[in-house]
């Protein structure tokens, strides 16, 4: 697999290489990117995104409130909260990501819906962990990786676990309590369909203006910007399932390919077609 071998400064072509492992359950997508200009605008993720920088350093809010990769080694995003990301400094970033299926936290035993220590403590201090993930990220390069990549998830895993158990019990409101959250259930739902805002306020018994309110207050960011991010993130493992990108477009609920395109380069820094085509490096 090609890699750069530095972040590059301003101006730089930025490059990313994704794909869906075989046969490693728990991971729904690898990606290694490297960005000298390319900001992510706010969005969320169905996923925990759990990334490594291997050069330079990220700049994000998460919840609204500003983290940087500075802090440690390891940082862990969980699903749903809205988050955002830029190099801290002109010289870019390199970064290597894994996106695991939320069902790999324990959210019953974490406590707040497996998200609030995430929240509250994104950076994660531990040389051991950054150790493991360093090794599965260069064990998933394999396409045979199989079991031996499953069993170096699982110490990954396990070593997650205890950074959130700490916070178990911990009280407060979880992201799909009220209004907001049955919003987001009904995003959710019909991610691929859509739904109007009239028809929302009809389905949950508010008026639009409240709905949007709520949601953007909760989330941070508003319920369009949501379900385009859903959208973007269907289509992602489309194309790295090998789907063309105007079928991916369609079939995730874009209008067209063109809509596809423009939110996907929005949020990426890449078009559909050049992040479909990475995935084929690794195979």
């Amino acid at each position: 697999m090609a890699r750069t071998s530095a972040a590059g400064g301003p101006g730089a072509t930025d490059e990313v290489v994704a794909w869906r492992p075989p046969r490693v359950p728990g991971i729904s997508e690898v990606l290694h990117a490297s960005f000298g200009t390319h900001g992510y605008p706010v969005h969320t993720h169905s996923t925990w995104t759990l990334l490594i920088v291997d050069d330079g350093a990220v700049r994000y809010d998460l919840d609204r409130r500003p983290h940087g990769t500075e802090e440690a080694p390891v940082t862990l995003l969980p699903p749903g909260i809205a988050h955002d990301g830029r190099a801290a400094s002109g010289s870019g970033f390199r970064k290597r990501v894994l996106y695991l299926d939320p069902g790999q936290l324990d959210a019953a035993r974490l406590g707040q819906d497996g998200v609030g220590p995430a929240v509250d403590r994104p950076a994660i201090a531990d040389p051991v962990l950054h150790r493991r993930l360093d090794e599965l990220h260069r064990i998933l390069t394999d396409p045979d990786a199989g079991l031996h990549a499953e069993s170096r998830l699982a110490l990954v895993v396990e070593r997650l676990t205890r950074h959130l158990a700490p916070a178990r019990g911990s009280g407060g409101t979880g992201p799909g309590d009220g209004l907001a959250g049955r919003l987001r259930e009904l995003l959710d739902a019909r991610t691929v369909d859509g739904v109007t805002l009239d028809e929302a306020g009809r389905l949950l018994h508010a008026h639009p203006g409240h709905l949007v309110r709520s949601f953007s207050r909760r989330f941070g960011l508003p319920p369009h910007r949501y379900l385009d991010a859903r959208r973007v993130e269907h289509a992602r493992a489309l194309l790295l399932d090998g789907l063309p990108p105007a079928a991916a477009a369609a079939t995730a609920g874009f209008h067209d390919q063109a809509h596809l395109h423009r939110r996907f380069v929005r949020l990426l820094g890449v078009t559909p077609g050049r992040y479909a085509r990475s995935g084929t490096r690794t195979r």
